[in-house]
């Protein structure tokens, strides 16, 4: 059985992935964003071994869970659920003075991967929306443009999907996969959401601890492959993302 992280696993679909992996018998540590959250992680995922704690808007709090997790040992799989949405209608900044989404859903999981040992597989979560991102590294933390909550949201769910190929480049021995959950009925999809819940979750755990799972830099969608923005596999994009979240965090992705 595997030994699997699991960022932002209080609700959702991190939750849903949580008991499912519990269930089937694997060692499980979620996380929260703050020791009220992780709380409700662990009161959520009878049987998980502990929940972490770390706010996603602090880079200093991503290096604390990252020290906490290298802490417990390797890891077999980690799974990056932990986001926030589109419905920001202001640019709000993290502690760091970063754009709150940029921060979290870009910066947070580039900053984790780097600083965690490198676990056997890597699971990045993206979105139907990664379309709609922009396929351009110019401000990327919108100190020029003018606010537009999607897309936003969109331009972090392409670094998603631009973090898991590149780092399946990087790392050989990392089988590093990303993956849409649809449009679901998640706190973040809201009740209106028509999508498969449970395809979604269950896709996340299956690339995170199924052997028949041998694929690297993948997309993937209810549990079978799917082709993703043609951005995702531009390689010189890949290496401009990793360079640029490199200068923003000072914190460098490490080659095997």
């Amino acid at each position: 059985m595997g030994r699997v992280f699991i960022t932002g696993s209080s609700d959702g679909l991190g939750r849903n992935a949580a008991r499912l992996l519990v269930e089937q018998g694997h060692e499980v540590v979620l996380h929260g964003r703050d020791p009220a959250r992780a709380r409700d992680a662990e009161a959520a995922v009878p049987g998980a071994r502990g929940a972490l704690v770390g706010d996603f808007a602090s880079l200093d709090e991503v290096r604390g869970l990252a020290e906490a997790v290298n802490a417990l040992g390797r890891f077999d799989a980690v799974i990056h659920n932990a986001a926030v949405g589109y419905r920001e209608k202001r640019r709000q900044t993290s502690r760091d003075g970063f754009s709150h989404v940029f921060a979290v859903n870009t910066l947070a999981p580039y900053a984790l991967t780097a600083l965690m040992m490198p676990p056997r597989r890597l699971v990045y979560v993206s979105s139907e929306l990664h379309r709609r991102g922009r396929a351009n590294l110019d401000d990327l933390d919108w100190e020029r443009r003018a606010w537009n909550g999607t897309q936003a949201y969109s331009d972090t769910k392409l670094h998603d999907a631009l973090l898991a190929v590149a780092v399946a480049r990087r790392w050989p021995d990392t089988l590093s996969n990303a993956m849409e959950p649809g449009w679901v009925a998640t706190k973040m999809g809201g009740p209106r959401a028509t999508g498969d819940l449970d395809a979604a979750h269950r896709t996340q755990a299956w690339l995170a601890v199924d052997p028949a799972v041998t694929a690297t830099g993948g997309y993937f969608f209810h549990g079978r492959p799917r082709v993703p923005a043609g951005a995702v596999h531009d390689a010189v994009l890949q290496d401009g993302l990793l360079t640029a979240c490199e200068r923003l965090t000072g914190i460098a992705l490490p080659m095997p």
